[in-house]
């Protein structure tokens, strides 16, 4: 299927940042489309409480009501898959299903964060085992954590999660052995190192340890992994965008537009702190920018 008719914006992915960018421009009365493939990272998350006028509320809860309050402003939304975006008088998104046309691109499209093989993740995943010390930091306040990673980033982690949040706090590396100032580092705060592949998350209803390949157990009351993540942007690979000195996350200047004039990108593909509370500000931000530049066409 192909559309010809041009919109004022196509936003690609229904995160916080794409959600309320829709919000902001319906509210324009401008013709919006969003694509959203569904299964953002968003949704895993079980207990949000830093979002301003919401006590706490799930990811899926969140994304559910945004995506409620975008239909009742008229937004259209379409359940498909981005496989490119071209860019000529006008952009041209090419989904699975279609093909459309519009005058700017919102890209809110976030990332996927790398996990290890264990069983029972499924089980603990948000409930136990957290991938995200800003969002979830918190919930292992006072309790047996378990630090794991296979990069200088858990090392750092561990580090400041036992300043923050608990004392009680174990490092498992897997593939990686740390420098030697921060080996001693990790010995001076008599936080204990695990060298070791983890298999499985045991327990039944609450977490009580990880298990390695060795069959050793850790004893814990929660997790926090970091093994990377990378982002949901092959639909951009023909844009030769400015990035980040890792040529990973995307510049954009105050306003959340990238180097390529017209399009936008908000949440955890840009370069900044990736919550779903900032993603919402930037995604008020490109919109009211958007507005703004379709006024002077």
């Amino acid at each position: 299927m192909t559309n010809n008719s041009i919109y004022d914006c196509i936003i690609i992915g229904a995160g916080p940042g794409g959600l309320q960018a829709a919000i902001h421009l319906a509210r324009y009365n401008r013709r919006i489309m969003l694509l959203d493939r569904g299964g953002g990272r968003t949704t895993h998350a079980d207990h949000i409480v830093n979002y301003l006028g919401l006590p706490e509320v799930s990811g899926r809860e969140l994304i559910a009501t945004g995506l409620e309050q975008v239909k009742k402003f008229g937004v259209e939304i379409i359940k498909d898959a981005v496989t490119m975006v071209e860019k000529t008088d006008v952009f041209t998104v090419h989904a699975a299903n279609g093909t459309f046309l519009s005058r700017f691109v919102l890209v809110s499209a976030g990332a996927v964060d790398h996990q290890p093989r264990l069983k029972n993740l499924g089980r603990f995943f948000a409930k136990g085992f957290y991938t995200c010390i800003d969002c979830d930091g918190h919930l292992t306040t006072g309790k047996k954590l378990v630090v794991m990673g296979n990069s200088i980033n858990a090392v750092r982690l561990v580090l400041a999660m036992k300043q923050m949040y608990t004392d009680d706090i174990t490092l498992l590396l897997t593939d990686y052995a740390p420098p030697s100032d921060y080996q001693q580092m990790i010995e001076e705060e008599n936080i204990p190192i695990y060298s070791g592949e983890p298999v499985a998350l045991m327990g039944e209803k609450n977490l009580e340890g990880v298990q390695l390949a060795d069959d050793r157990i850790i004893p814990c009351q929660a997790i926090m992994a970091t093994f990377g993540w990378h982002l949901n942007d092959r639909f951009l690979e023909g844009i030769p965008l400015d990035r980040d000195h890792e040529n990973f996350k995307i510049l954009t200047g105050n306003n959340n537009e990238s180097s390529l004039r017209g399009l936008y990108v908000v949440g955890a593909m840009k370069t900044g702190h990736s919550q779903a509370i900032i993603a919402a500000g930037q995604g008020a931000v490109a919109a009211i920018d958007i507005n703004l530049r379709l006024l002077e066409l």
